[in-house]
């Protein structure tokens, strides 16, 4: 199915030389003199390695047809991360390289959208925010109030962060699993 290229997005895959690559990043660039045009990084599906194109903005792109389907977190193990359709009861394995730096945020039982071509799993959606306890994060201050510097936090899953200054270690927080920040404090 052909999509102009400004309509590509985080996770989309494409076809390009009859290979599959899925999108790592999507960048529109609209320059004050020129052509504006759609700067993508791309990490090619048959063997992980990652490219870079440039694409005028209104050019033509092959956008691959997989089916996503929910399917839930179950357990990791030496083949990669094992996932279960809730419907059909099918367990699959993802090998880590489809996951990479994200494979952090992963949950036991967190529904995940995965896109499968050809019955094999192509790349994986995590859910947009997560919840995780702060284990160790510098104490609080007194009279300090929530301005604009943040400090480091160690999050329960072992991941980094910044996080307002009043915040302490045990608190529950929100986050971008896209990026690993800081969204608020857990309303639980």
């Amino acid at each position: 199915m052909q999509v102009i290229a400004s309509s590509l997005r985080k996770g989309n895959i494409v076809e390009k030389d009859n290979q599959l690559y899925v999108i790592l990043s999507a960048e529109n660039i609209h320059p004050g003199k020129g052509t504006p045009v759609t700067q993508l990084a791309m990490r090619r599906i048959s063997d992980g390695v990652k490219v870079a194109e440039r694409y005028r903005t209104t050019e033509q792109v092959e956008r691959a047809f997989v089916e996503d389907r929910d399917f839930n977190y179950l357990y990791e193990d030496t083949e990669g991360f094992n996932f279960m359709n809730n419907e059909t009861y099918e367990q699959i394995s993802v090998p880590r390289d489809i996951l990479g730096d994200m494979s952090v945020y992963l949950q036991e039982n967190m529904t995940c959208v995965l896109s499968m071509f050809d019955g094999r799993c192509v790349a994986i959606q995590l859910p947009a925010r997560v919840t995780l306890e702060i284990i160790e994060t510098e104490p609080t201050v007194k009279g300090q109030t929530a301005s604009s510097s943040y400090k480091p936090a160690k999050l329960s899953n072992g991941a980094r962060t910044m996080v307002p200054p009043h915040i302490a270690a045990g608190t529950r927080v929100v986050i971008q699993t896209e990026d690993g920040s800081y969204v608020e404090r857990a309303k639980d």
